[in-house]
C-alpha cells in the first residue's frame, strides 16, 4: 500500500532532504512551509522526477490555528498520515537581555507549540490504525543549556524530552517516535539565526542536510528512539552528563562565542 510522508520546513535544509528520501522511496507526500513558490517548484521536480503524489500546502506555522488548518487540508484530501516528520523550527542568537521578543515569541511557537500539536493532531489516526513513524528534529542543543542561544536550546530540550515520554507511551501500539538530533549542520540554518560568525560553524567543515537527512531516516525506519548523527557530536552530548553544569554551560557559552 502507497503511504504518505508529511514534511513541515520542507522548503530548504534537512526537510527538503528528507522530502527527496521519502520520494525516492515511491512515498506520496504532503509538503509545508511558508514559501508558495518554492515549495510548488520542489513538489513539482518530485513528481517528475519518481512516481508520486506530492500535494504542496503553502503555510505560516507560527499561526496558532496553522496545525488545525494543515490537519484540515490534509483531511480534506483523504489522506492518511504515515509518516509525521516536524522538521520545521527556527533560531535565533544573542544575549537574551539584547534579542528581539518576536523573534524568540515565534520560535516558541514553531519549535514546541507547533511541533506539540501536529503530534497531538495526527497521533489518534496511526495508533487506530497500528502503524506509524514520528520524527521529530530536535538538536545536540536539547543536551545542555545554551548561552548566547538560550530559548533555542531550551526549546530543543523541550522536543527531547516530550518525544522520549510519548515513545515510552506508545510502546506496543505499532506507532513509534524518533528524535534527530544532528549538531551544526550545512542547511540554511546559521544564516537565518544570524549566527554565521560563532565559533560553532565559522571555517567548520559541516555534514550536509542530505547526510544528516539519510541518517534521520535510517533510524525512524528502524524505530530508534533518540539518533545523534556523528560520532564527535554524540561524544559532546553525552559527555554533558558527567561534567558538573556550571562546566558544561561555560564550554557551550565558548563554543558560541563570536570568533
Amino acid at each position: 500500500m502507497r503511504k504518505t510522508a508529511l514534511v513541515t520546513g520542507a522548503s530548504s535544509g534537512i526537510g527538503l532532504e528528507l522530502a527527496r528520501v521519502f520520494a525516492e522511496r515511491e512515498n506520496d507526500l504532503v509538503l509545508v512551509a511558508r514559501n508558495k513558490k518554492k515549495l510548488v517548484e520542489i513538489a513539482d521536480d518530485l513528481e517528475f522526477r519518481y512516481p508520486v503524489k506530492v500535494y504542496a500546502i503553502p503555510l505560516d506555522l507560527n499561526a496558532k490555528d496553522a496545525p488545525l488548518q494543515l490537519y484540515e487540508a490534509v483531511s480534506r484530501e483523504g489522506l492518511n498520515i504515515h509518516y509525521l516528520i516536524n522538521n520545521a523550527g527556527s533560531g535565533c542568537f544573542g544575549q537574551f537581555l539584547e534579542t528581539p521578543w518576536d523573534k524568540e515569541e515565534a520560535m516558541l511557537s514553531l519549535n514546541v507549540y507547533t511541533l506539540t500539536h501536529l503530534t497531538k493532531l495526527f497521533l489518534p489516526g496511526m495508533v487506530k490504525r497500528g502503524e506509524g513513524r514520528i520524527l521529530n528534529v530536535s538538536s545536540t542543543a536539547a543536551f545542555q543549556p545554551g548561552p548566547l542561544m538560550s530559548v533555542y536550546y531550551a526549546t530543543k530540550a523541550y522536543v527531547l524530552s516530550f518525544s522520549e515520554a510519548i515513545a515510552n507511551e506508545l510502546k506496543g501500539t505499532g506507532v513509534t517516535v524518533t528524535i534527530l538530533c544532528p549538531g551544526p549542520t550545512l542547511s540554511g540554518f546559521q544564516k537565518a539565526a544570524v549566527m554565521e560568525d560563532s565559533r560553532l560553524v565559522r571555517d567548520k567543515r559541516l555534514p550536509t542536510a542530505e547526510a544528516v537527512a539519510r541518517h534521520g531516516y535510517d533510524a525512524m525506519i528502524l524505530g530508534k528512539t533518540v539518533v545523534i548523527h556523528g560520532g564527535k557530536n554524540w561524544i559532546l552530548a553525552n559527555a554533558s552528563r558527567f561534567l558538573p553544569r556550571s562546566l558544561v554551560t561555560a564550554i557551550v557559552r565558548r563554543l558560541s562565542e563570536v570568533a
